[in-house]
């Protein structure tokens, strides 16, 4: 099975009650190829698992490459061309896919959505050390950064995750294609170490393109079991949040918010 993901979804199982953000994900054609076929893949943002594809524009990234069989492979391409990863894999294995954006930057007008984001990604402490800062609550800006992998079975598939360098990143510690089971344990790491103790959002996508939304927790390494069954397609993400000193707050980000995400899909039967 290709697992090839829908451009739209269908009807959303959505969590009661919770404010919506905006994730970054990489978003593969196809989840399961052979080495003769293309690895494609496009650049989504969006939410609940669904969003606008990003063409290949690289001022807009610090890093983008694939990791296959002990080889680095970077992504190449021309402005414009979508999507935005397309090129030839000749090796057989698990691929991971790496993009790192670069940073941007927004501004809050509004006092309740910040409060409506922070309290979705369970940033309690933010909203306190905001307010103790003294910092306004209107007009003021935040920066960002998005870093991306994502999981591709080439031929048998078989390999492992690893952890790839970028400042805050989400590692399986199981392939999801090879492996059996209901559950796929997953490390959460900011500047290679373990974030113990938050948040982690999976967005499951069924065959009928339903998308359902369950919130989860690191334990004390950092680690969760995820749910996961045959025949779906996964979104894990989770997000820091790191204060930014600013000489005119009114002018200058005072967070940078740095978004960790993975992708991958699970076979209806394992990969051998």
């Amino acid at each position: 099975m290709n697992f090839r993901p829908a451009l739209c979804a269908g009807l959303i199982g959505l969590l009661p009650s919770v404010a919506m953000s905006h994730e970054f994900w990489i978003s593969p054609e196809a989840y399961v190829i052979e080495n003769t076929e293309k690895l494609q893949a496009q650049l989504r943002v969006g939410e609940e698992f669904q969003g606008s594809g990003y063409s290949f524009n690289p001022r807009r990234f610090e890093r983008f490459e694939v990791l296959l069989d002990n080889d680095t492979l970077p992504v190449d391409g021309r402005l414009g061309d979508t999507p935005a990863l397309n090129m030839d894999v000749s090796n057989d294995g698990l691929a991971i896919i790496v993009h790192e954006t670069t940073d941007s930057v927004l501004t809050y007008t509004k006092w309740e959505k910040f409060v409506k984001f922070t309290t979705h990604k369970d940033f309690t402490e933010v909203l306190n050390e905001h307010t103790e800062r003294g910092l306004p609550q209107d007009r003021f800006k935040e920066r960002y950064r998005r870093f991306g992998k994502s999981l591709v079975a080439v031929g048998s598939g078989a390999g492992d995750d690893q952890a790839v360098g970028l400042r805050t990143e989400i590692v399986a510690l199981a392939n999801p294609y090879t492996k059996s089971g209901d559950t796929l344990p997953v490390r959460v790491l900011f500047e290679g170490a373990p974030r113990a103790d938050v948040q982690v959002e999976l967005f499951e996508r069924a065959p009928d393109d339903t998308v359902n939304v369950t919130l989860h927790r690191t334990d004390a390494t950092g680690e969760v079991d995820l749910p996961i069954k045959p025949g779906h397609a996964y979104l894990v993400d989770a997000v820091a949040m790191v204060p930014l000193e600013a000489q005119k707050p009114k002018d200058d980000p005072v967070w940078y918010s740095l978004w960790a995400s993975l992708t991958f899909a699970v076979p209806d039967d394992p990969l051998k």
